[in-house]
């Protein structure tokens, strides 16, 4: 594994990872973390990956893992925008490494936090990749994300941008744990695998509470990614691979994730694929079947150039 840095379109660090396979490289998959964690979780994947032919990169997002602003908190990512400076970064990472392996066709797969940012990659950057992949993703946003919205603009202004808002964490975080009741820990809606529950547990880099400047930023960026007018910027013949949980509470239990399909097909995408894996939690990559998750995605991958 190699790291290297490239600069944001404000100058800050973003720190990013290169794991490479023996052989020729097939494909480039970049991957997107999700909030609260950091990109080196994705090593075991990665590594899987190469074997299969793919180079992967993954970056830690602006406020996550080593790209921490100035003087700034983990789960900080600006001070304003933050959101579509994230975005931006991921685009950089992108161009950077195209130079590096140049004339390999780039798949972006998002986590959760890092599936919306891919949602917005393919509206604004669509054309930078040949392919996008949604873990743990959501759909056109409902009625409760108003509520989400205010609250984070409240909490920010009562809080300030750099501030954590106990409200918003139990609003969320807390939210999605009660489902899994009793609890043994605070983060059981992650995963069966309870190892891998208590490795995220005991990562200092994973956890952490996020801003309500960051909260703010993305709550406003999921009022639009999946809109009618986001949609129809995007390439309807761009492959698109979707896969979930069926108990992930970030996909409402597959409702969102559903309603996303519904959406794609109802603006004529012609290339996407979904699998639901039951009783899956959030992170399928760390789930009990991660095998066959893995197995699932790599040949779904060599399926799309072949």
């Amino acid at each position: 594994m190699e790291t290297f840095i490239v600069k944001g379109t404000d100058g800050l660090d973003v720190y990013c990872y290169l794991w490479r396979p023996a052989g020729e490289v097939q494909a480039i998959v970049h991957i997107a973390h999700g909030m609260s964690e950091h990109a080196l979780r994705y090593e075991r994947f990665a590594l899987a990956l190469n074997k299969a032919g793919f180079a992967v990169v993954a970056n830690d997002h602006r406020g996550h893992g080593q790209s921490i602003l100035k003087d700034r908190e983990l789960g900080h990512m600006a001070d304003e925008d933050g959101w579509h400076k994230a975005v931006n970064d991921l685009a950089v990472v992108n161009q950077h490494i195209q130079q590096r392996l140049p004339n390999k066709p780039i798949i972006l797969l998002g986590h959760s936090m890092g599936s919306f940012m891919t949602q917005d990659y393919m509206v604004r950057y669509g054309d930078t990749i040949s392919a996008a992949a949604l873990c743990a993703t959501n759909g056109p946003a409902g009625a409760l994300l108003k509520i989400a919205q205010m609250l984070a603009w409240f909490e920010r202004r009562r809080l300030s941008p750099t501030g954590h808002s106990p409200v918003i964490l139990s609003m969320v975080f807390g939210a999605y744990n009660k489902a899994f009741k009793p609890n043994r820990t605070e983060f059981d809606w992650l995963s069966r695998d309870e190892a891998e529950v208590d490795k995220y547990v005991a990562d200092p880099l994973c956890g952490f509470e996020c801003s309500t400047q960051t909260w703010n930023d993305m709550f406003t960026a999921l009022g639009t990614i999946a809109s009618e007018h986001a949609l129809k910027k995007v390439d309807k013949t761009l492959p698109i691979y979707v896969f979930s949980g069926t108990d992930d509470p970030v996909g409402e239990k597959g409702k969102g994730v559903q309603r996303l399909l519904n959406a794609y097909q109802k603006h004529g995408f012609t290339r996407v694929t979904h699998q639901f894996y039951q009783n899956g939690r959030h992170e399928m990559l760390n789930e009990t079947n991660r095998d066959e998750v893995t197995t699932d995605f790599i040949d779904w991958a060599l399926s799309i150039f072949s």
